[in-house]
């Protein structure tokens, strides 16, 4: 049951990742400054009841399996999923944080689409080794 619920949050996040990368951040140069502090707050929240479990879940399951049933795909994994929150929490938190500070707004928005490839070249690759992996 628990690889079931890594590889479908694995997935989940993969399908958001790639959302949030060609849809979500890009959409955010089509606002003025005044619109995407009103709505970027709103997004951030919503977004969060999403993302979290996904994540949360991902975490815990991977490294419940890693450290229980060992194999170089789990790991490195591991090490992907480290990254990309170390990614999330200390480069597209503080942009984030950023456009609601109203502190350069668009810069700030174009470096989230950039900062994102890595997550998403990261969440990409996570499912890519659970096919790897069969």
């Amino acid at each position: 049951m628990l690889p079931y619920l890594k590889e479908l949050s694995d997935f989940g996040l993969l399908i958001l990742i790639w959302l949030v990368q060609l849809i979500i951040y890009p959409s955010f140069s089509y606002m003025d400054d005044v619109n995407l502090s009103a709505w970027h707050p709103k997004y951030t929240n919503m977004i969060s009841v999403v993302v979290m479990p996904l994540m949360l879940i991902q975490l815990f399951s991977t490294f419940y399996l890693t450290f229980n049933q060992f194999n170089w795909i789990l790991f490195t994994q591991c090490i992907l999923i480290i990254l990309l929150w170390a990614s999330t929490f200390f480069q597209a938190v503080p942009l984030h944080n950023q456009i609601e500070s109203g502190n350069e707004i668009q810069s700030a928005a174009s470096k989230l689409v950039q900062v994102n490839w890595k997550r998403t070249i990261m969440w990409t690759l996570i499912v890519i080794l659970n096919f790897i992996g069969k």
